[in-house]
């Protein structure tokens, strides 16, 4: 009589738990490294990390909640831990990923509103009315203030023309682009080249016109 042989106990691998840090003011490459360096100099075990967010092996409670957040106030950041406040910086990360994507027109491919609500997998209506309450501006007039920003810095650049810059940003012409410029800047595109000096505002913290 023979015996079947024993069966192998599978055991599934059951992942390690982790922490989602939402972070404010992360709004370019070196941003990430900042907070990249920062996290691991307090001997986190960083799973990954991008612009507004980083997952980090563990729990992060505590005292090291506390370094965490001293961290990266030090370095001009701030942890969020308010849900709103996650959702509005989700927005506004999703606006400056539009804004300074080399193919615009192919990452938007529709209403601005239906790239939110994808990027953020929710109803533009609810986030539209969660940013006008919190922010004091429009989603809408939001984009156009960055748009308004990186036309700026482009300009600064002084590597493209006014049409190319239109074209980049998915400016229906450059009369547009213009207009618009003039309105929230009070200048003309080439009025501001003459005038280039360190007015660019960080792109994270631009502000409506005073009414």
């Amino acid at each position: 009589m023979t015996t079947s042989p024993a069966k192998k106990t599978r055991h599934k691998l059951v992942p390690p738990e982790t922490t989602t840090l939402f972070i404010k003011n992360m709004v370019c490459n070196r941003c990430v490294r900042v907070v990249s360096e920062e996290l691991r100099a307090l001997d986190l075990d960083l799973r990954s990390i991008s612009l507004g967010e980083a997952v980090v092996a563990g729990r992060v409670e505590g005292e090291m909640l506390r370094n965490v957040k001293g961290a990266l106030e030090r370095n001009g950041f701030e942890l969020i831990e308010d849900r709103r406040a996650r959702t509005i910086e989700q927005i506004k990360l999703a606006v400056l990923k539009l804004v300074r994507s080399e193919t615009l027109e192919k990452e938007l491919s529709g209403k601005y509103s239906t790239y939110i609500a994808r990027e953020l997998k929710q109803e533009y209506q609810s986030l539209s009315a969660l940013f006008s309450s919190m922010e004091s501006v429009t989603i809408e007039h939001y984009i156009i203030l960055q748009k308004i920003e990186r036309v700026k810095e482009l300009l600064k650049y002084n590597e493209l023309t006014l049409s190319e810059i239109s074209y980049k940003l998915g400016y229906s012409s450059v009369q547009h682009l213009s207009h618009q410029f003039k309105k929230i800047t009070g200048l003309t595109p080439s009025r501001f080249k003459k005038m280039m000096g360190n007015t660019r505002k960080s792109l994270d913290r631009v502000a409506p016109p005073a009414r």
